[in-house]
Parts: structure tokens; C-alpha cells; sequence
């Protein structure tokens, strides 16, 4: 099918506003034209998951956009780099690696992109309205944009999504179209204890189930407290985003286009309905460790990014003890600012947690060696450690992190699934 441009796009295609910003419109279009779309929609802003360094290629990729002249035309946040640039001393790339994840970061910058290196840019001042179409990258900031914003992305790739910012357009296709935003799936949690769904532990391990379920559908979550947090959805759907294919989901009664779950079904019967229960996520919760016992070599939370509500959490449990075990603690730069007008960074680092900016532990090495057994909160940590980080995985609350932490062994609640 042939993508329709406008005399703007066109020109632009043809050379108007530089080899830069051509290119963009190009691959933009192009890629349109693959996905089915008809037309170019203007966006109102974009996230970009291209800034973290895999390769050479995403580097000249880049720095060609940069030679062109190109700049994002868009209000435009980065997500993290494999460098942390407050402590680049922490991050264990070789010379080559370094210099040419640096390049990367610096390049996206040159474009115009705001310097957030955050995972959570939602949480950093991104909001974009509901119903504003937008052009986001990485999986949890999809997964929230559109879910607990309202806004319309579908999940851009890297470089889709910098084209898309360069342009100020995105492929009329998808999640853009409110036709393709009605939930099918039915989810009730009624079966699911009260005293559970009160518990912050809940929401990484509901998501881990529903993203395995769910697939790439788009469901209505009935039945939920009505008290959830916005880090309680953000762990939800970042779960669910990594074990499935989630960019969408609602929350009946929390979530912008779920007043209620009918609403959220356009007011049709859904295909499927499911019901789990306290076993069913128990089995979700086991699923995430991959090893038992009491080993413990490294404890990490922040994925996503941890927000200064949770930092303020962690003082909490922690209650003036110190970790005996490697912590590490990853967030963006503006909750460390947050933390600094308060005084809490040194009383963090006087509890022994490592703070990581700008990247995260599981994208970039930062942990010592290549093995061993790491403990998180975060069900996409559990998700992607075992595979980048070549540590065991052991799944808990944050109380049983901080627990595990000071005693330097896994301790954990086993009376929070006994409900």
C-alpha cells in the first residue's frame, strides 16, 4: 500500500530542510508504507530508546542524522545510555565500548533530545496529554504513555523512533487509532485475595502473569484496589510489557479509557475472560527466581527507574541499618536532585546503596563478574538479568531486598502469599 504524504512531506523528501532531516522522512515513510498505513500523523512528542549503545551501527546512525543537520522537531526525552555520566567509573565497558557509547549519548543530545537518560520519563516532567499521539520508545514507558497517560504510541524501535521525532510524524497505524484501543480481553481479579492486592509485591508479579496470558491483546484488569499508586501501575506494566507483548492495557476505574471495564470493551462482550487466582500468581511469582537457597552476592531495584516516592520507601524499611551486599539503586538524575535538596543521598550512601544514574545495572555492566545471585522487586529486572547479566535471579518484595540486604542472606515472607 502506498503511503499518501503532504506537499510538506514531500519537500522534505525531496531535500527541503537538509540530508538529515530527509533521510528521517524517508526511513519514516518507508517503514509506513511496511506497516499497512496509509498516511503520516504529526506527533506531539517523542521518547528515545536508541540512545543506549549496542553497536557501531546505532553510533553512525546517529552521527549521520547529526551531519545532516537534522534536529528533532518535537519536545523529545532520552532513555538510559550504557553510561552513568555522574559516575562513569562503575560502568566496566572496555575503551572502544565507552568511547563509542559516549558518541551515542552526545550525538542524541547534538539532535535536540532533552539529556533525562531516564527509563521512566513520565516521572521526570514527560507527560503528554490523553489522546495526544506521541512517538515512544522502550517497553515500560510504551506500556505507560498509553495506558496510564492516555496517549497514543505504538512501540517504536530504535531509529523508528528518532526518525519519528526528526519528522514530528508517525505511521498512521496501531495503537494510534482508536479502533485498535478497545480491550477484548476480560481479566477479573475477583478471585484474587483483597489483603494481596494491597501489597506492592503484587503488581511486578500480576503483571508477569497477565503480559504471559495476554500476548499482544489488549485487556481490561477488573477488580483492582482503587488506592494504586502510579508506581504500582508502572510495575505492572513494565512486567507485563517484558514477559508479553504489552503496549496497551486497562485498568477498570484507573486508567484513563477504563472509566469501567464495558467502557473499555466499546460496550461489547469479550472474547476471552480470565480468572486467576492466589495460585495461579504464585506460580507467576516462582517463575520470576531462577535459583533457590540463601546465596546472595547483589541486590537491585529501579526497573524501571526508581521515583523519589520509593526512594523515600527504601529509608524507610532500611530504618538507619546497612546493607551488607552490593545494592544498587537505579534512577534518573532528576529524582537525585530531588534527593540532594533533601539531604538523602548521603544518608542513602551511608546505608550502603549504590546509586545509578543515567543507565541501569542490567543494561551495562556494573555488577561484579559475570555470575552469581541477584535479588530485585522489579519483575522486568527478573525478566532480563539471568540473560544480560549472567547472574540467578531471585524474585521479592523491596521489604524482603532490604531484609536480605542487612542480614547478607536471602531472607523473604513467604506469609505475603499465604492468603
Amino acid at each position: 500500500m502506498a503511503v499518501t504524504l503532504t506537499a510538506e512531506e514531500q519537500a522534505i523528501a525531496a531535500g527541503h530542510g537538509g540530508p538529515g532531516r530527509t533521510m528521517a522522512l524517508r526511513i519514516l515513510a518507508e517503514s509506513a508504507r511496511l506497516l499497512g498505513a496509509e498516511r503520516l500523523i504529526p506527533i506531539a512528542s517523542s521518547h528515545i530508546d536508541g540512545c543506549l549503545y549496542h553497536g557501531d551501527s546505532g553510533v553512525a546512525f546517529a552521527e549521520k542524522l547529526v551531519e545532516g543537520g537534522a534536529e528533532v522537531t518535537v519536545p523529545t526525552t532520552l532513555n538510559v545510555g550504557a553510561l552513568d555520566l555522574l559516575r562513569p567509573q562503575q560502568v566496566r565497558l572496555d575503551s572502544h565500548q565507552r568511547d563509542m557509547a559516549l558518541r551515542l549519548m552526545r550525538a542524541h543530545e547534538a539532535l535536540g533530545c532533552r539529556a533525562t537518560w531516564t527509563c521512566a520519563p513520565y516521572q521526570a516532567g514527560h507527560r503528554p496529554e490523553c489522546g495526544e499521539d506521541v512517538a515512544w520508545g522502550e517497553s515500560n514507558a510504551v506500556a505507560f504513555v498509553n495506558s496510564i497517560l492516555g496517549a497514543r504510541s505504538n512501540r517504536y524501535g530504535d531509529f523508528l523512533d528518532l526518525c519519528c521525532a526528526i519528522t514530528g510524524r508517525a505511521p498512521a497505524t496501531g495503537l494510534h487509532l482508536p479502533e485498535n484501543r478497545r480491550a477484548t480481553l476480560l481479566v477479573d481479579t475477583s478471585a484474587i485475595p483483597e489483603k494481596l492486592k494491597k501489597l506492592d509485591v503484587f503488581f511486578p508479579v500480576l503483571g508477569a502473569w497477565y503480559g504471559r496470558a495476554a500476548g499482544e491483546a489488549i485487556g481490561v484488569i477488573d477488580g483492582l484496589p482503587q488506592a494504586v499508586s502510579e508506581d504500582n501501575l508502572k510495575a505492572f506494566g513494565a512486567a507485563a510489557a517484558s514477559s508479553g507483548s504489552v503496549a496497551l492495557f486497562h485498568a477498570a476505574g484507573l486508567t484513563p479509557e477504563a472509566p469501567n471495564a464495558e467502557t473499555a470493551l466499546g460496550g461489547q462482550p469479550p472474547a476471552e475472560v480470565l480468572r486467576p487466582t492466589a495460585a495461579d500468581l504464585l506460580v507467576a511469582r516462582d517463575s520470576l527466581s531462577t535459583v533457590e537457597g540463601t546465596e546472595l552476592d547483589a541486590i537491585a531495584v529501579g526497573s524501571p527507574h526508581f521515583s523519589h516516592s520509593e526512594f523515600k520507601q527504601l529509608l524507610h524499611l532500611l530504618d538507619g541499618r546497612r546493607s551488607q551486599v552490593p545494592f544498587h539503586a537505579c534512577t534518573g538524575r532528576h529524582v537525585i536532585e530531588q534527593l540532594e535538596a533533601e539531604d538523602l543521598l548521603q544518608e542513602l550512601e551511608r546505608a550502603g546503596i549504590n546509586i545509578v544514574a543515567d543507565t541501569c545495572v542490567v543494561v551495562t555492566p556494573i555488577l561484579e563478574g559475570f555470575s552469581g545471585v541477584l535479588m530485585t522487586n522489579s519483575g522486568k529486572f527478573a525478566h532480563y538479568a539471568p540473560g544480560n547479566t549472567g547472574y540467578d535471579v531471585l524474585y521479592g518484595s523491596l521489604s524482603d531486598c532490604v531484609e536480605s540486604a542487612v542480614a547478607g542472606r536471602v531472607v523473604r515472607d513467604e506469609s505475603l502469599w499465604s492468603a
